[in-house]
C-alpha cells in the first residue's frame, strides 16, 4: 500500500491518528505522545509493507542501521577516539550498503528493475498508476448503491470508470513499489541514517535514544518520500510538551494541509494527467514534446506538492512539525531561487552535508586556486549524486548534469552582471528573469521525465 494513494489508506490512517489527536488535545506528556509515535508508525508500517516479507526485510534493514549508528556512536564518545575520517566513511558505507543493493538490483534482477528505481525520490510520489484511486471510488460507489443513492452511485460510477481509463493507459508511470532487495521509502530513510551520522560525526549528536530513533526513522508520515527532516530538530518537537491552545493550531494547520492535499493531488493531478498527459503519450511530435514539457511539470509539482501537504498535515496531528517541501517552485528568479523553493528538505540536505562541506574542505585543504572552481566542482558533485540517487537510469544523469550546469552558469553570469551591469531591476526585469527561469527548470523537469532519451 502506498501511502496517500487511494481513499482505503485514509481509513486506515483513522486508526492511529484519532487517539493521536485525543493525546494532544489531553496535553498529555512528551513521552505519551513519543510512545504513541512510535507504536503507530510501526503499525502503519507493517501494513504499508504488506506482505509479511517485506516488513520482515524493512525491520532487518532497520536493525542494521542502528547497529551502525550505535557503534559508530559508541566510537565517537570513546576517550581514544581521534575522529577518524576512515571510521566515518566506513560507517556511511555500511549504512549505505542496503541502498546500493537497490540501486544495483536492475543488473541482478532485471524484472524488478523499473519498480526499484522508483524508490528515488519526486518520481516516486510524481509518477504513479491511478489504478488504487480507482479501487477507492468503485467502493464507494458500491456502497452508495447497496445504500440506493441511486443518481450518487452513477456520477461515482462515471468517475471511477474515467479515471480507470485512465489507468488502463499509463504513460512511463510506475507506481514504487516493494521489492526483494528494497521496500517502499529506503531513500529517504537512507537520508535520515546518513544525516544522522554527519551530526554524531560533528558532535550535536551524543545520544541516540532506540525509542526516539525508531520515532525519527520510520515516523509514517513522511516514510514514502519526505520531507525529510533531521533528527535534533524531530526530536526537540519529540520532547516538547505541547499545550492544548497550540495542538489546536497544529490541528488547525494539519486539516489546512490535508484539504490543500486532496486539491493538489487528487484533483489537478489527476485532471492534468487524464487530459492532457496520457492524450500525448503516444505522440512524438515536436509539437507535442513541447506541451508534454509544460504539463508534465505542473502534474509533477501537484502530484508531489500534494503527497508533501497530506505528510506535512498528518505529522501536525502527532504534534510535528514537518519541515516545508514546495514554495511556489515555479515563481522562482533564477536557478538557485528555484532549487530554494523546490522539494525543499531534499536540496537542502544535498546543500549542507554534500555541497557545502566539499567546498568548505576543499578550501581548508587548499585543493583549488580558485574558489568559483571549487564552487564549480561542488555544483558537478552535488547534482550528479541527487541524479543518481533518484535512479541509474541515463535520464536521471543527465538530468543531475543539466541542473550543475544551470547553477554553474547562474553563478558565472550574477558575477559578471556585478562588474558590468546588464541586467536591471524592477519588476519588468524580475518577471523576465521568472519567466527564463521557467522555460530552463521545465526543460530540467522534461529531461527527468526520460522522455526525451527514450
Amino acid at each position: 500500500m502506498i501511502p496517500y494513494d487511494n481513499f482505503s489508506f485514509f481509513l486506515w490512517l483513522l486508526i492511529p491518528v484519532i487517539p493521536a489527536i485525543i493525546i494532544g488535545l489531553a496535553q498529555a506528556s512528551p513521552k505519551t505522545r513519543s510512545l504513541w509515535i512510535m507504536h503507530s508508525s510501526i503499525g502503519m508500517l507493517y501494513l504499508i509493507l504488506k506482505p509479511q516479507a517485506f516488513f520482515v526485510q524493512a525491520v532487518i534493514y532497520f536493525i542494521w542501521e542502528y547497529l551502525v549508528i550505535w557503534f559508530y556512536l559508541r566510537y565517537r564518545q570513546s576517550e581514544k577516539a581521534k575522529n577518524s575520517s576512515l571510521i566515518f566513511y566506513l560507517a556511511v558505507a555500511g549504512s549505505l550498503l542496503p541502498l546500493i543493493l537497490v540501486k544495483l538490483s536492475p543488473f541482478f534482477y532485471p524484472n524488478v528493475g523499473a519498480t526499484t528505481a522508483a524508490f528515488s525520490g519526486a518520481k516516486s510520489l510524481a509518477t504513479q498508476n491511478l489504478n488504487h484511486i480507482t479501487q477507492g471510488v468503485q467502493n464507494l460507489s458500491q456502497t452508495l448503491t447497496n445504500t440506493q443513492i441511486s443518481a450518487g452511485s452513477q456520477m461515482l460510477s462515471q468517475f471511477s470508470k474515467s479515471i480507470g481509463q485512465a489507468a488502463s493507459k499509463p504513460s512511463q508511470m510506475t507506481s514504487p513499489e516493494n521489492t526483494i532487495l528494497g521496500f517502499l521509502g529506503i531513500s529517504y530513510v537512507s537520508f535520515r541514517i546518513i544525516g544522522t551520522l554527519i551530526e554524531i560525526r560533528d558532535g550535536l549528536i551524543k545520544e541516540v535514544n532506540l525509542g526516539n530513533f525508531i520515532s525519527y526513522v520510520l515516523f509514517f508520515p513522511t516514510l514514502a518520500s519526505g520531507p525529510i527532516d533531521r533528527y535534533r530538530r524531530f526530536l526537540s518537537d519529540l520532547q516538547r510538551t505541547i499545550t492544548r491552545q497550540e495542538y489546536l493550531i497544529h490541528f488547525t494547520e494539519g486539516l489546512e494541509y490535508i484539504l490543500r492535499g486532496f486539491l493538489y493531488k487528487f484533483i489537478l493531478a489527476y485532471l492534468i494527467n487524464q487530459y492532457m498527459i496520457i492524450p500525448l503519450n503516444h505522440i512524438h511530435s515536436l509539437w507535442a514534446t513541447f506541451r508534454y514539457m509544460y504539463t508534465y511539470s505542473a502534474y509533477l509539482f501537484f502530484d508531489f506538492a500534494g503527497y508533501s501537504a497530506f505528510a506535512i498535515g498528518v505529522s501536525r496531528f502527532y504534534g510535528v512539525k514537518t519541515p516545508e517541501n514546495f514554495k511556489v517552485p515555479f515563481w522562482s528568479k533564477n536557478i538557485k531561487d528555484f532549487w530554494n523553493r523546490w522539494h525543499i528538505s531534499l536540496s537542502m540536505w544535498f546543500r549542507d552535508y554534500i555541497y557545502m562541506r566539499f567546498v568548505l574542505d576543499s578550501a581548508k585543504k587548499k585543493r583549488f586556486n580558485s574558489r568559483y572552481t571549487t564552487s564549480a566542482l561542488g555544483y558537478l558533485l552535488l547534482f550528479l549524486i541527487m541524479g543518481i540517487w533518484h535512479g541509474i537510469e541515463w535520464h536521471y544523469i543527465v538530468y543531475g548534469l543539466y541542473m550543475a550546469f544551470l547553477m554553474i552558469v547562474f553563478e558565472y553570469l550574477e558575477r559578471f552582471n556585478k562588474e558590468k551591469h546588464f541586467w536591471g531591476n524592477g519588476k519588468a526585469w524580475d518577471m523576465l528573469a521568472r519567466l527564463i527561469t521557467l522555460q530552463f527548470t521545465c526543460f530540467g523537469l522534461l529531461i527527468f521525465s526520460g522522455r526525451l532519451l527514450k
